[in-house]
């Protein structure tokens, strides 16, 4: 007796636990599917989109350097021969015509709008004239470092910038010596620019100091200090600490992400000023590339959100269909067995029905595999060259040195491609990449890793082999690529650095930027060779 009540409570607890039905298990099957398939799609687009306005960002940021740097070049040039046009003017002119020296000087500075104010000093270091006109400085000797230092060159001076005692205004001081006829020193005439003012820098880049995204450029010294800032209170402010105006000071140019000294992550692209030793830095904060990468995903799903949702009511549709055999054999079963009707006859449709079923589960199951392999193949594949892209190297090159395999890394360059780019067209450049990455791949063995890592760089691992042999490879690869006929008609070389693991380093950062220097001394060497670095004593 106990025990028949003990089965009793157990069959009306089963009978109580809420049962899912087959069409509610479809519907939901189907709907997790599409889901997971958007899901992916999303991930793989935000992977990929955000490395791409990263490279974006920074190609941008480093262009509109290396035009700035040009312009401010040019911008300098223009200055000194402003006034070493005026220096050949003033040998004839009488210094005691104060009057024709004040009007000379007004008519130099008004007509170039290169500096904020103009002096004139005699053989004695004496100030003659100046523009705007100062009667407290005429005939007073020169007192500041920067004129002190470009009177005693009796040559073309650039400033470092200084603060002036007296004004505590930060000065760009200009000049040029003023010889006569005979060679004999007369003086030097000189510009100086205001940089906390309206100035010359301003007037050229003033529409350029902060973009609506946050981007913005500062100018900084051979020092290190602050030039022109978009935040006039920062300039006369030493940042030789920041990365990238370390890598100024040693004379680099380039683009890279980093943290500035405010702990912001940043993505810059910098380069070198030839006539005054500055340096030019274009900055886009991170965040603004992450706030386009959101607002593109938004649209995204806004564009997607319908046509998905459409489709999923329609699957869950033929799902309901596909399921009515199944729930009229369950509801039947559950009136025979209240006693409601007699057993009819069975349908001859529900196996029909579930074979369809199977089939189309089958082909749902296989098509979000599909899908998946596409997206993951997608994400680990450059496009172009259909070589693996630079996540799928990193990957490749850790998961090596976890095993310690020794390995050879061959970075390689395409000599002067912006050059083909530009006379060729970017298809035609593209062809070429794509030419070149087919070598590539042919003088690699299958055990090896060759990647494409960005714009006209790539990457080649070789599993087991040391650097000597990996030197051969890459000159089999050099060699391959000058003689090759190439989609463009001229001919088309590239450099090569290599590094070996762990003969020169068992950190895989370390490894690529040793054979990247590699690479960079080839290309200083005069291109079209191959550098394997030297070892290093640690």
């Amino acid at each position: 007796m106990i025990a028949e009540n003990k089965a009793s409570r157990l069959q009306g607890k089963v009978r109580n636990i809420k049962k899912i039905s087959l069409t509610a298990l479809l519907s939901g099957l189907v709907s997790i599917s599409v889901l997971m398939t958007l899901t992916i799609m999303f991930i793989s687009s935000y992977t990929s989109q955000k490395q791409s306005l990263i490279d974006n960002t920074l190609s941008l940021n480093y262009s509109s350097a290396a035009q700035m740097s040009q312009t401010l070049d040019s911008l300098f040039q223009s200055m000194q021969n402003s006034l070493k046009y005026a220096a050949d003017y003033f040998p004839q002119m009488d210094y005691s015509d104060t009057e024709k020296l004040d009007s000379t000087l007004e008519l130099i500075r008004s007509s170039s709008n290169f500096f904020n104010s103009v002096t004139l000093v005699d053989d004695k270091g004496v100030i003659r004239s100046a523009s705007p006109y100062s009667n407290k400085n005429i005939g007073m000797q020169i007192s500041s470092n920067a004129a002190k230092k470009a009177f005693e060159s009796r040559a073309s001076y650039i400033s470092e910038a200084y603060q002036s005692p007296l004004s505590k205004r930060r000065i760009v001081f200009v000049s040029e010596p003023i010889f006569d006829a005979a060679g004999v020193f007369k003086g030097m005439i000189g510009g100086n620019i205001f940089l906390q003012e309206n100035n010359i820098l301003n007037l050229s880049f003033g529409s350029q100091l902060k973009t609506s995204n946050g981007s913005y450029f500062f100018i900084v010294d051979a020092k290190g200090t602050l030039l022109f800032h978009p935040d006039t209170k920062r300039i006369g402010e030493n940042i030789s600490k920041n990365e990238v105006v370390q890598k100024l000071l040693d004379n680099q140019t380039g683009k890279e992400q980093y943290k500035n000294l405010a702990g912001v992550d940043s993505l810059a692209g910098y380069q070198k000023v030839p006539a005054t030793d500055w340096g030019v830095v274009v900055v886009s904060p991170t965040q603004t590339v992450y706030d386009q990468l959101n607002e593109h995903i938004r649209m995204l799903l806004l564009y997607t959100s319908v046509p998905f949702l459409i489709l999923t009511l329609i699957v869950i549709r033929v799902a309901r269909k596909l399921a009515s055999p199944f729930v009229y054999l369950a509801d039947l079963v559950h009136q025979v067995d209240q006693g409601k009707v007699d057993l009819p006859t069975m349908r001859p449709h529900w196996n029909r029905e579930a074979d369809l079923l199977t089939r189309t589960v089958l082909g749902a199951l296989a098509n979000f595999r599909k899908q998946t392999d596409q997206l993951t193949y997608d994400a680990r594949t450059d496009v172009l060259t259909g070589m693996t892209n630079r996540r799928t190297f990193e990957e490749v090159i850790q998961q090596w040195i976890d095993e310690q395999v020794t390995f050879s890394i061959i970075v390689i360059d395409i000599d002067r491609f912006k050059s083909i780019n530009d006379t060729y067209g970017h298809h035609a450049g593209d062809q070429v990449l794509k030419h070149i990455a087919g070598l590539i791949k042919l003088a690699v063995r299958p055990q090896d890793v060759s990647s494409r890592f960005g714009g006209e760089e790539f990457v080649v691992l070789l599993r087991h082999t040391e650097s000597d042999t990996a030197y051969q490879i890459a000159e089999y690869i050099r060699i391959s690529v000058e003689a090759s006929i190439m989609p463009v008609d001229r001919s088309v070389t590239i450099s090569a650095g290599i590094a070996e693991y762990p003969l020169h380093s068992s950190s895989a950062t370390e490894l690529f930027h040793l054979a990247d220097n590699a690479l960079y001394q080839a290309k200083e060497e005069g291109r079209n060779r191959t550098v394997t670095i030297q070892t290093v004593e640690k």
